[in-house]
């Protein structure tokens, strides 16, 4: 799982799914989907592989925090990817959209 020359990296496979469009699962390369719940892959359909990464704490991610990500891949196994929501959580909505209250 963890490049054992530096255990700050992981290399790792990223795939996505038939059935959910912009859901991606991270899983170790070593290992692959070994430890990935039957019932997590049943969701994602056929499976596809995307690309390969070498995980570090200073690399970028798109919709994803690097850290968040490496840390669920020791302790699970795999980083679920959820696809973005179409309307985010707002603390408060814009005045022009408040105008009654």
């Amino acid at each position: 799982m963890t490049d054992f020359n530096n255990p700050s990296r992981i290399l790792c496979d990223i795939y996505k799914g038939s059935k959910k469009q912009e859901m991606y699962l991270y899983v170790p390369k070593a290992e692959g989907l070994d430890k990935v719940p039957e019932a997590l892959l049943a969701r994602f359909g056929e499976m596809t592989l995307v690309t390969t990464l070498v995980l570090t704490e200073t690399r970028k991610l798109a919709r994803a925090d690097v850290t968040k990500v490496m840390a669920e891949i020791e302790s699970r196994g795999f980083y679920l990817q959820m696809p973005p929501t179409l309307y985010p959580e707002v603390d408060q909505p814009p005045s022009s959209i408040n105008k009654y209250g």
